[in-house]
């Protein structure tokens, strides 16, 4: 039987790199997102013609725990977990307002306790699985501007390394994989002149693309299973 595997935030940028690389590998995919429900379901139909494998796409806000347990009710066991979803706000800490400081951190960091304390019981009782948690450089720096994002993907990493040794007598690995500046959606807020300056920054002279994510990802699931609690970086040197 094939592996399944189930990636949020998966309908564009590197969560839809990884889909790709995923389902090139024969895994059956469930794919979610939060609003972008034609886009997602239009790329299963593609992930399904390319590749033959099943391809589910389900809107789910990741950031609501009774939607995520819905959905995951509703796919049954999966074998590898892959918590892409995020969001972002660029801006003085002075200028934001409590609901979105709730929605970057419900977002990015409380998402990832609603799907993994969704998906562990089954893996613990098959004594394996695999979980990718997707976080950033700036978790570990932290960057002006962007303090909520800095502090959740901070907590990404905390997670993931205390999470690893909790499921590690389980045979379960949980890793992550934190990124500098991606070529994606997400950094596109940025005007040309601000993504020139910021490239200059970038030892690689170049933003990386979400392929090369999705493949360190994807080395990242092949690892041995010795290999977990980490957080591993890809930045073109940056950091």
């Amino acid at each position: 039987m094939r592996k399944k595997a189930l990636i949020t935030g998966a309908s564009r940028g590197i969560g839809a790199a990884i889909a790709d690389m995923l389902a090139k590998e024969g895994y059956d995919l469930v794919i979610t997102c939060k609003n972008s429900k034609e886009s997602l379901e239009r790329q299963a139909g593609q992930l399904r013609g390319d590749y033959g494998v099943c391809c589910e796409a389900i809107l789910c806000d990741a950031s609501d725990p009774e939607q995520v347990d819905a959905m995951l009710g509703q796919i049954g066991n999966v074998d590898v977990l892959v918590n892409n979803a995020a969001v972002s706000y660029v801006g003085l800490l002075t200028d934001m307002s409590v609901e979105k400081w709730r929605e970057v951190l419900d977002t990015n960091l409380s998402s990832l306790f609603y799907t993994c304390r969704g998906v562990l019981p089954g893996m613990v009782r098959r004594k394996e699985g695999k979980i990718v948690n997707i976080s950033s450089v700036w978790g570990a720096v932290g960057a002006s501007m962007e303090v909520a994002y800095s502090a959740s993907k901070g907590g990404v990493n905390s997670f993931t390394r205390a999470l690893a040794k909790e499921l590690a007598p389980s045979n379960i690995q949980v890793n992550a994989a934190a990124f500098g500046v991606i070529d994606t959606q997400m950094n596109r807020c940025f005007s040309q002149e601000e993504r020139a300056a910021l490239v200059e920054e970038i030892p690689a002279d170049r933003m990386g693309t979400a392929a090369e994510a999705a493949r360190l990802v994807g080395q990242i699931l092949h690892m041995p299973d010795y290999f977990t609690g980490q957080v591993v970086t890809m930045d073109g040197g940056w950091i």
